[in-house]
């Protein structure tokens, strides 16, 4: 009976947290607004990555920053001089629809193109958790080992697009990113994956084109 519980209540759980991601989805959509939720680990690139689209893509685009302490993202996102909500999670290790929804008011969803959300680092607790973005990014890097993919399978088959990150440093950390790049696909072979080098400039325009595209076509 105890583990039964369990089970209707984490179904309980994601279909509250399904139906509330409806509704800030249909929030996204009502005013034209294209969200993206970047999922990855501490270390990865999120933030990295989050800055260059900002600085590098066309169209106004408004950040909310998710963390256990999201002060330190947020600011960084803010220097960029776009709209920026901090969302402290304290001891959750993800975000959900929910506490999406409650900052959803501090945005000023009428002067933005694209809402970027940052989830909180790592590639366990968000899998099951729908925002109601329209993409979920997944940005690894090869610095997390080149078994990552594998070890975190359930993550990759959320995405909508898979970045490979700080690939100029593979060959110092031993990791193979062909290795990656391949686990990627043997787990969602319909997926796009891309390598960069944030630091280097390598792939930024390809990660732009994709995130393009992929609002064009839903």
């Amino acid at each position: 009976m105890h583990k039964v519980a369990e089970i209707e209540v984490q179904h309980n759980i994601m279909k509250a947290n399904k139906k509330l991601a409806d509704k800030n989805q249909e929030i996204f959509n009502g005013n034209n607004v294209f969200c993206v939720d970047f999922v990855g680990a501490i270390g990865s690139g999120k933030t990295s990555l989050i800055e260059d689209l900002i600085d590098n893509m066309d169209g106004s685009i408004g950040v909310i920053a998710g963390d256990v302490i999201s002060k330190f993202d947020a600011g960084r996102f803010e220097r960029h001089n776009v709209p920026v909500v901090g969302l402290n999670t304290g001891k959750e290790c993800h975000l959900d629809a929910h506490l999406v929804e409650h900052v959803l008011d501090d945005m000023p969803m009428d002067k933005i193109d694209y809402l970027f959300i940052e989830n909180v680092g790592n590639l366990i607790c968000p899998v099951d958790f729908d925002l109601g973005s329209h993409m979920r990014i997944v940005v690894i890097s090869v610095s997390e080992g080149d078994d990552t993919v594998e070890k975190h399978p359930l993550i990759f088959q959320s995405a909508d697009l898979v970045i490979i990150n700080k690939v100029d440093i593979a060959d110092a950390v031993g990791a193979d990113s062909e290795k990656m790049f391949n686990d990627v696909h043997d787990i969602n072979p319909e997926v796009e994956v891309i390598k960069t080098s944030l630091k280097e400039g390598i792939g930024l325009d390809k990660v732009i084109l994709a995130i393009e595209n992929f609002k064009n076509n839903i």
